[in-house]
């Protein structure tokens, strides 16, 4: 199966290069127009490589959510930048593994690549579909904000942020079930959050087509899971266990009224 690899770039020559050097490589370019439809082709699992260009705005933050993924589904991680840009350390603490500077040179960008992609081979595996991490999108005080989901269970879910979760209720949210095309969305409570960006959230409402997707999508993960280990996991999907926060200090909650 041909490897592809997102592109998050508007530079013109830049794209050129990294066109030709990756069919070159043999991966295949995929020219993502928003920062969005990047994440999505990393988190839907259908590229190898993500290459993100620092002079685009949030181009840090995709590429922070893409760290955030377990190794199994994590791509290799470039940054494109300019030689006099000022980020060299924002870039690498997002998480990229090479910076390539422009004016883009072909040989520099496919030792960056196999270099990146020889990094990864060990830890990389082929994951079962329901392992896999989802984006989950909230709206909270008048703006989006972009999460990994850690787990989820028929009553709600946790998840993983980079920037703290505000503690709210009935708030607006939508993901894609892990290894389906099904949407889940509705309204939660935050019903703990910490600073590090994790919370678990409360379902207060989903919508009846939500509930009929997320009790199939349970049921498929269960019977996955006790083909492969013989026994449910720890979480069979109607558990709160999951939805507890972590034994950490940090975790707020929300004030009783």
């Amino acid at each position: 199966m041909r490897q592809s690899a997102a592109v998050l770039c508007r530079d013109k020559s830049s794209l050129q290069t990294l066109q030709s050097t990756l069919q070159e490589l043999g991966i295949e370019p995929v020219f993502c127009p928003r920062n969005q439809d990047a994440l999505e082709l990393v988190m839907a699992g259908r590229c190898s490589t993500l290459i993100v260009d620092f002079d685009l705005r949030g181009a840090d933050e995709v590429v922070r959510m893409a760290a955030l993924l377990p190794p199994a589904q994590k791509p290799a991680l470039l940054a494109v930048a300019s030689r006099a840009w000022p980020g060299t350390g924002q870039a690498f603490q997002s998480g990229v593994s090479r910076i390539l500077y422009r004016p883009l040179d072909p040989g520099l960008v496919k030792d960056a690549v196999k270099a990146c992609k020889k990094g990864t081979k060990g830890r990389r595996r082929k994951s079962t579909r329901y392992e896999m991490k989802t984006l989950v999108y909230l709206e909270v005080e008048n703006a989006t904000l972009a999460a990994v989901t850690i787990d989820i269970s028929q009553h709600g879910l946790a998840l993983q942020a980079t920037e703290p979760v505000p503690i709210s209720s009935n708030v607006p949210f939508r993901c894609v079930l892990p290894g389906t095309d099904s949407t889940l969305q509705g309204r939660a409570d935050v019903i703990w959050a910490s600073d590090q960006g994790r919370a678990g959230l409360f379902f207060s409402k989903i919508t009846p087509a939500s509930r009929k997707h997320l009790k199939h999508w349970l049921q498929r993960r269960s019977h996955a899971r006790q083909e492969g280990k013989g026994h449910v996991g720890q979480n069979d999907g109607n558990s709160v266990r999951y939805l507890l926060p972590p034994d950490d200090p940090h975790v707020t909650f929300p004030v009783s009224e």
